[in-house]
C-alpha cells in the first residue's frame, strides 16, 4: 500500500475538521520558524532564495508565504515534490487559484530519487511531520498488528537516503529544514493515535513501537535528538540544531546547515 493513495483520506488529513489542535498548532509553530529562516538565509545570501519542498502536500506553505510580501519577495523560486498524485493535484489547484505559477512548480516525484535531481537550492524543507512518514520498504501494513513483532528503527534507510541526497543539493551556506518532528514520548504517541482515530483510521501499532501506523497506510515516526543525529551522521553534528515547537515536548524543528 502507498501512503496517501486514497483521495478521501488525503482530504481528511488536510481538513481542520479532522485535525487535532496539536497538529494545527504545530503547523503554525513551524511556519513562524520557517519565515525566520527564509529571512535569515536571504540576508546571508543577500539575494532571494531557492526552495525545494519535499512533500508539498496541498501547497499550504507557499499558499501562506505568497500572502506575505516581505517574505515572498525573498524567494526566487519554489519547487515542490510529492509522491502522491492526490497531493500533487491539490497543490496544483491551489497554486493556479493563487496565480503563483511564475514562482512555484509542483512535481510528482518520489524523494528517494533525489540523487537524480539536477537543481541546487538554498533551502530544502520537509514540513509538518513529513520526515517521519518515510517508512521502510515493504512494511506490512495489512499484517503488522497480527505479527506481534517490533520493528527495529536503529536504521531507516529511506530517511537517510532522502536527506543525504537532499544535503548534496544544497548550495554553499544552504540548509535543510525539517519543519516538525514528533518527539519520541508516550504522551506524543497517544496524541498521534488520537489524531488518526479522529480521521477514521485504525491504529496497528502500540506503546512498544517508536512510530504510529494505521491499517489505511499512514505512518508517523517519533524521534529523539540522538536518533536524528545518527540518521544524519553524514553531517557534522555541530551543524545540526533543534528548536522546540511547543512547551510540552510534542514536536521539534531540525535545521541542518551546509
Amino acid at each position: 500500500m502507498v501512503m496517501y493513495d486514497n483521495d478521501q483520506i488525503v482530504q481528511k488529513s488536510f481538513d481542520v475538521t479532522f485535525l487535532s489542535e496539536y497538529l494545527i498548532q504545530a503547523q503554525w509553530a513551524e511556519f513562524i520558524e520557517l519565515k525566520k529562516i527564509i529571512t535569515e538565509v536571504a540576508d546571508r545570501k543577500q539575494a532571494p532564495v531557492s526552495i525545494l519542498d519535499i512533500g508539498i502536500g496541498n501547497a499550504r506553505i507557499p499558499s501562506h508565504l505568497c500572502g506575505i510580501k516581505e517574505i515572498w519577495d525573498r524567494i526566487a523560486s519554489y519547487d515542490g515534490t510529492d509522491n502522491a498524485q492526490a497531493c500533487v493535484d491539490l497543490a496544483i489547484r491551489a497554486i493556479e487559484n493563487l496565480q503563483i505559477q511564475n514562482k512555484v512548480s509542483v512535481y510528482f516525484f518520489d524523494a528517494t530519487n533525489l540523487g537524480n535531481w539536477s537543481k541546487g537550492y538554498d533551502l530544502v524543507i520537509a514540513t509538518w511531520f513529513t520526515a517521519g512518514n518515510f517508512y521502510p520498504e515493504n512494511f506490512p501494513f495489512d499484517s503488522y498488528q497480527e505479527l506481534g513483532t517490533k520493528l527495529d528503527l536503529g536504521k531507516n534507510e529511506k530517511f537517510e537516503t532522502i536527506f543525504k541526497n537532499a544535503y548534496s543539493l544544497l548550495n554553499t551556506g544552504g540548509e535543510i529544514v525539517i519543519g516538525s518532528c514528533y518527539i519520541d514520548k508516550d504522551s506524543t504517541r497517544k496524541k498521534q493515535e488520537e489524531s488518526y482515530i479522529k480521521m477514521g483510521q485504525t491504529i496497528i501499532t502500540n506503546k512498544n513501537d517508536s512510530f504510529t501506523a494505521t491499517k489505511e497506510g499512514f505512518w508517523s515516526q517519533r524521534f529523539t535528538k540522538d536518533k536524528l543525529r545518527h540518521y544524519l551522521r553524514f553531517v557534522d553534528p555541530a551543524k545540526i540544531s533543534f528548536t522546540p515547537l511547543d512547551t510540552y515536548d510534542y514536536a521539534m524543528q531540525v535545521r541542518i546547515r551546509k
